[in-house]
């Protein structure tokens, strides 16, 4: 397979770049002018400068790549709207078309964020609506969902989307950005930290959208990917924080954080300021959102490969290695 990568710099884009490469792939990246690419040219990567919101510097980066893996945007709980959707919605669309006619497949990394935070979604299907939340990340993600189908049903280009459920690893923005508030003020729980995490460990993503990539039975699908781990906010938070020294301290009922977590985002966003609480943070870790998993099991034959005790340890190498040297 020749594959395009779009974010291959980052986190779930290096991982998914490396294992590719070490699965006899070709991979081509795509990256910002002045990107460390560095790394990605060590193992043979071929390396193309674009950017996504310019469609006149995508031409021809498609040209002999059977598969595209978009995974690049805007990835962050703040900001305002009009750069979300640049970066996402529009980008995605510029993407598809460079794509269609000259690639065979499109796969779109989303999240289940997608599907409209605010509620519990334990158990809930791929099929099952979705709605637009007001939070700017995940609508435009859910309209590049959208536009993706619509340009696999029109028969341009065969498309799967995938959608993870909360990546952890080795600089994931659940582990760096949780660490770095532990150790910059006290960190509470949301209702005690008692919901479930919802993680999926970097490499057991990356074991899902190669297959969702791979399998005939995927094209025009949706997949959720979260792991089968059994492990709450209190746990994670809790055996994060052993690593440098820290524990959450205190917990914030539900409404409240919701609360403070909208005025926040009121206050703080137009100023370009990141907020101090978000409301996208409140209801990641103060709902349930274990979305169900059966699809990807049960059609691509995907499994958590990598337990909770195993993607620990593998943190906690990255913390003592690369977070604590660089602090």
């Amino acid at each position: 397979m020749k594959a395009l990568v779009t974010g291959a710099t980052g986190f779930i884009g290096s991982v998914l770049s490396r294992e590719l490469i070490s699965l006899g792939h070709q991979v081509r990246a795509l990256v910002l002018p002045g990107e460390d690419t560095g790394v990605l040219e060590i193992l043979g990567i071929e390396v193309i400068e674009g950017d996504l919101t310019n469609p006149e510097s995508l031409r021809g980066i498609c040209d002999g790549v059977e598969t595209v893996f978009h995974l690049a945007g805007r990835v962050t709980d703040w900001g305002k709207k009009e750069l979300f959707y640049r970066a996402i919605l529009d980008a995605t669309r510029y993407l598809l078309d460079e794509a269609a006619g000259r690639t065979e497949r499109f796969v779109y990394i989303s999240s289940m964020a997608a599907i409209g935070l605010g509620r519990h979604m334990k158990g809930i299907r791929e099929t099952d609506p979705a709605f637009k939340s007001g939070i700017p990340y995940n609508d435009a993600k859910l309209d590049a969902e959208k536009i993706v189908m619509e340009y696999h049903d029109s028969g341009r280009i065969s498309c799967t989307t995938i959608r993870p459920a909360n990546v952890t690893g080795g600089g994931s923005v659940w582990v760096r950005d949780i660490l770095d508030k532990m150790r910059s003020m006290p960190l509470p729980l949301i209702d005690g930290g008692r919901y479930s995490s919802s993680l999926i460990f970097v490499e057991n993503l990356v074991d899902g959208i190669i297959l969702g990539a791979t399998r005939d039975n995927a094209r025009g699908k949706t997949y959720h990917l979260r792991d089968d781990w059994d492990v709450t906010w209190k746990r994670y938070i809790t055996d994060l924080g052993s690593f440098i020294g820290k524990r959450p301290v205190g917990s914030v009922p539900y409404p409240v954080a919701n609360f403070l977590g909208r005025v926040c985002d009121a206050i703080f966003t137009p100023l370009n300021i990141r907020p101090p609480l978000t409301r996208m943070a409140v209801e990641i870790t103060g709902r349930d959102n274990d979305v169900d998993n059966t699809l990807a099991k049960r059609d691509l034959g995907w499994n958590t490969r990598i337990s909770y005790q195993e993607a620990l340890q593998k943190i906690g190498v990255w913390v003592m290695d690369h977070y604590l040297k660089g602090a």
